[in-house]
């Protein structure tokens, strides 16, 4: 919302909520979330055209075009649960707009949803009782955390379903005018309402399952000396193919790959297509097992025992250049590490301890009320060169640009030895940490100790 008030300064655009300590936040200079460019561009719009308010009603009745973008999390109970996704504050949201506006309205999905979610938010708007006439749209985002404000800028394309009527191709087309103020368009595609909502599901899933294949493969570059960079390299060369997310880690994270993924798995089930869904459920496994697979190399590589030992854990985003840790493999690797009795520091430069518990206790169940004494066990650091100080381990688990920076002969004569570096992203100089006295392991890096013919 903020890059349509900064692209199109006739539009007035307000975001409301109902929490008051969100709308308080984002209307001060220390926004609620940590995304780079974005601090400017609200500065910049913030009491001209773009305005943060709780006061939903108003702001429903004065509105042409209104956006839902809010939660839709995976289901915990209930039919479908731990796959489908809830769309409870979807229909809230219509409710809320059938009740309170007085004129027609375009109403906007921008949350992920599952496939023919418009069909009831639709149904929801149609039975006001004032005769007004809504059309829904669909309009999913494509962007990435930590590069959002580029992603917006400049999109590689722009998505808009509408149902095929008069009616809906009209309003599709008020809301690429909008977009049309920055954005090419031939960039700008319409289609219709289910290809639309269906669209965002498929693109993360394929996002995620070039993730997961290539974390398949640097499990077996491990057992054969072949190393996982080199073979990437050979195989994004392929124009048929491409570089992009082929690079191997410890796992994707965040809030949509696998919410989306699980909510893909569950609609196949639901419309009987049980080999697809197991196709894509497949992709979590793998994402799950790598995970797994890396907290297990790092307690066989220390000798079979982590139990009272201090590990570092440099970095517990999901991704860098974010704060989010919705999901974030760090906090799975935490948990493996903490079970085995070790002592683990966290650094990150923009997590909280409040978010970390948070999202442990909720995802993991790991709390200090399940675990009593897992908080004592893990300790937040106010840098680098303190979670590692002493340590007999440091895992690189967030691709953060200050860890490539660190000092790491100072690093190195601070901790315990054999020093034991685990590289989760591979960002690190193996050779030159091997030189200085570091025991390293890597994603899909062959072992020099295990092998002697690379």
């Amino acid at each position: 919302m903020a890059v349509i008030a900064a692209k199109c300064p006739k539009i007035r655009v307000c975001v409301v909520d109902l929490s008051k300590k969100q709308i308080d936040a984002w209307n001060s200079p220390n926004l609620p979330i940590y995304e780079p460019g974005l601090p400017e561009v609200v500065d910049q719009c913030r009491g001209k055209n773009l305005f943060f308010s709780t006061d939903i009603d108003a702001e429903i009745k004065k509105a042409d075009i209104i956006f839902i973008s809010v939660n839709t999390p995976t289901k915990t109970m209930g039919i479908g649960a731990g796959r489908a996704a809830n769309v409870k504050n979807c229909e809230l949201c219509a409710r809320k707009i059938a009740e309170v506006s007085e004129s027609d309205k375009i109403v906007v999905e921008k949350s992920t949803v599952p496939v023919r979610t418009a069909q009831a938010v639709r149904r929801v708007l149609e039975c006001n009782e004032k005769g007004l006439k809504f059309q829904v749209l669909s309009n999913p985002e494509f962007l990435a955390e930590g590069t959002a404000m580029p992603d917006l800028m400049e999109p590689d394309r722009v998505l808009i379903g509408g149902v095929q009527s008069p009616e809906g191709i009209k309003a599709a087309e008020t809301l690429v005018s909008v977009y049309a103020n920055w954005v090419p368009r031939e960039q700008i595609l319409t289609t219709n309402l289910w290809s639309s909502e269906l669209s965002k599901l498929v693109a993360n899933a394929f996002l995620a399952q070039r993730v997961s294949s290539i974390n398949s493969i640097s499990a077996l570059c491990e057992a054969t000396g072949a190393n996982v960079s080199e073979i990437t390299r050979a195989v994004g060369m392929d124009n048929r193919i491409g570089k992009r997310f082929l690079n191997s880690s410890i796992g994707f994270g965040g809030s949509c790959f696998q919410k989306d993924i699980l909510n893909l798995v569950y609609l196949c089930e639901t419309y009987g297509l049980n080999e697809c869904a197991e196709y894509w459920n497949q992709v979590i496994v793998m994402n799950n097992y790598q995970k797994k697979r890396f907290s297990e190399k790092m307690v066989s590589s220390m000798f079979n025992t982590v139990t009272g030992k201090k590990i570092a854990i440099l970095g517990f985003a999901f991704k860098k250049d974010t704060g989010d840790v919705r999901e974030t493999p760090s906090m799975f690797v935490v948990r493996d590490l903490v079970l085995e009795q070790a002592k683990i520091h966290v650094y990150d430069p923009q997590v909280s301890r409040d978010d970390m518990w948070m999202e442990m206790n909720y995802t993991c169940n790991l709390s200090e009320a399940t675990h009593p004494g897992v908080e004592a066990a893990v300790t937040t650091s106010p840098n680098a060169y303190a979670a590692c100080d002493g340590a007999h381990a440091l895992a690189v688990l967030t691709e953060w640009d200050e860890f490539k920076e660190l000092d790491f002969a100072r690093i190195y004569q601070s901790m315990a030895k054999p020093a034991f570096i685990f590289d989760g992203r591979n960002i690190l100089d193996h050779t030159g940490l091997r030189k200085i006295g570091f025991e390293v392991h890597a994603i899909g890096k062959p072992d020099p100790n295990k092998f002697s013919d690379l």
